[in-house]
């Protein structure tokens, strides 16, 4: 039996449109800047809570610890990313990334977790609390965050790493805006449950921030078809390639958030070994799946009608 096992080579030149990139220095600068705003305003904000006893400010302030921790790992993980290849890291280091991203959602579970019980024990004791200094602080981490959100919208957000920070400063960009109404509320009716309630709030954003990081990273890490490939449409696009008989063992994963792969093995007519024709075949089942799929790193494996029972434990 003859086999053809080949990488198929990166077409720049391939139409259609191109995957997202990966990050790169500028993103990481972004990032600095972006950390030392949010730690900044993170000191500022303890101590305007304790002036202040809000609940909602200190939940603000611990999300901003997470969120200075996630952007310290997205740093870190995007080195990491940015390191070339070798033994016995086959594809270096690019999913530090997602393994950042995955951490940044337990981080916002654990933190929202903590707030959510301090919340429930102030609506049943509700303590006083400085509405008047609450705005004032809640209107600073306001401004503040949205000038974290713009360096990070200006980054790579097809990252996973960087989206996940995005996500923790959008979060906690939306609590600050409840804790400055809470505060307001509390100001004019002098109701100091609204300090607990603004909690919750910010605790159901948290979960919902979280939710979506783990769900992307948990694909990847458990090598699910990127979203939005199907691999029967895959696997049709393959079989309308002229001489192939037969596609088998077809797998779609993700490396790193710009980074899908695939591998398949492709059955073609015996003819094409004998002929020389092979190396076209693999030229057009490349560039197939690089225009229709965006993926670049494909790998197939030409066989001949009939190697079947010879494989040992073939999949799809």
């Amino acid at each position: 039996m003859i086999r053809i096992m080949l990488d198929a080579p990166d077409r720049s030149s391939a139409s259609g449109p191109r995957p997202p990139r990966l990050p790169t220095n500028t993103d990481a600068r972004y990032l600095t800047v972006a950390l030392a705003l949010i730690v900044g305003f993170m000191l500022v904000e303890v101590g305007g809570s304790l002036l202040s006893g809000s609940l909602a400010l200190l939940a603000d302030a611990g999300h901003m610890l997470a969120d200075a921790g996630a952007l310290g790992a997205s740093l870190w993980a995007a080195r990491l990313a940015a390191r070339p290849a070798a033994e016995p890291w086959t594809f270096g280091l690019k999913r530090a990334e997602i393994l950042s991203a995955a951490v940044n959602g337990i981080t916002l579970l654990v933190v929202g977790a903590v707030v959510a019980f301090e919340a429930l024990l102030r609506l049943a004791h509700p303590p006083s609390v400085a509405g008047l200094l609450m705005v004032i602080v809640a209107i600073g981490g306001v401004v503040v965050n949205l000038a974290a959100a713009g360096m990070l919208a200006r980054a790579g957000r097809s990252s996973l790493n960087i989206e996940g920070s995005f996500r923790h400063i959008l979060t906690d960009l939306y609590a600050f805006i409840a804790t400055a109404i809470a505060g307001v509320v509390i100001l004019l009716t002098g109701f100091d449950r609204a300090d607990a309630l603004a909690s919750l709030l910010v605790v159901a954003l948290m979960v919902h921030a979280a939710w979506g990081l783990l769900r992307a990273a948990g694909r990847v890490l458990l090598e699910a078809a990127p979203e939005g490939v199907d691999l029967e449409d895959v696997r049709a696009h393959l079989l309308a390639a002229p001489h192939v008989r037969q596609v088998h063992d077809l797998h779609v994963w993700t490396v790193t958030s710009a980074l899908p792969a695939l591998s398949a093995h492709v059955v073609i007519e015996g003819a094409c070994f004998a002929d020389g024709h092979a190396p076209q075949i693999l030229d057009q089942l490349q560039a197939c799946v690089t225009q229709h799929f965006d993926i670049d790193h494909s790998t197939f494996q030409l066989e001949v009608e009939g190697h079947g029972p010879h494989e040992f434990k073939t999949h799809q």
